[in-house]
């Protein structure tokens, strides 16, 4: 292969990988996983202060029960000392302590049966939490499988095109390579036209017969003198 040949398979080589990465990248499997991605990030957020709050909420119950079985201690305690003594102001004393403890007790019992049903519902969010992300795993893995099976020829066809391209670098020089390099960045791509007629492909501005006359005394290859792009002749290339 000649080197202007080279240098337009080189483009065409290019101008289908944009094409090709383009395709890969706005697959709309890629949308699905970033949507789960960023709803599984969410609930993650959430899971993790619903856990917080269950356990305090735990922390709650258990204090509250230790507190009960103190109070009961001591009820315990009072009434077996009360129940050992006959002297009247004692057992006035015994009595108005078994009357607060009994108070402490119901106060007690009521704040439980509250912070019961509070743990019961943080337990039950914490459960659909894990749920959920268990869904979203799922689904997550079943787009990532359809990614992987959808891109494949996609993928097969970018390593079969980046392996003709290192092939097609060879038949260039360092100097058309360079400038290759400098224009395809320059116009994000669209490095390369070829000459139809006295019009040059991309650009569309007919040359002066000067400047034709000049570009053919030149060589297959040259510059445009109008959008600057590489340029080859429509008839050397045929």
């Amino acid at each position: 292969m000649n080197e202007y040949e080279a240098l337009l398979r080189l483009q065409d080589i290019d101008l289908e990988l944009i094409r090709l990465k383009r395709a890969l990248r706005d697959m709309p499997q890629r949308k699905r996983i970033a949507a789960i991605e960023r709803a599984k990030s969410k609930l993650a957020s959430e899971t993790s202060k619903v856990m917080g709050q269950r356990k305090d909420a735990q922390m709650d119950v258990d204090d509250s029960e230790a507190e009960r079985g103190h109070l009961l201690a001591v009820q315990a305690e009072v009434r077996q000392r009360a129940a050992q003594t006959t002297n009247h102001r004692e057992l006035t004393d015994f009595e108005a302590q078994l009357t607060s403890l009994a108070k402490k007790l119901e106060k007690n019992e009521y704040r439980y049966g509250g912070l019961v049903e509070c743990l019961d519902k943080l337990q039950k969010a914490e459960g659909n939490a894990r749920a959920m992300q268990g869904r979203l795993d799922g689904q997550l893995a079943q787009e990532q499988e359809a990614l992987e099976r959808g891109s494949g020829d996609l993928m097969a066809r970018v390593r079969t095109l980046a392996g003709e391209r290192k092939d097609v670098l060879t038949d260039l020089t360092a100097e058309t390579k360079a400038t290759y390099e400098r224009s395809f960045k320059r116009f994000g791509g669209l490095a390369v036209e070829r000459l139809q007629g006295n019009v040059p492909s991309v650009c569309r501005v007919a040359l002066q017969p000067r400047q034709y006359a000049d570009l053919h005394r030149r060589g297959p290859i040259h510059e445009c003198p109008y959008c600057h792009r590489m340029l080859v002749t429509e008839e050397v290339a045929d």
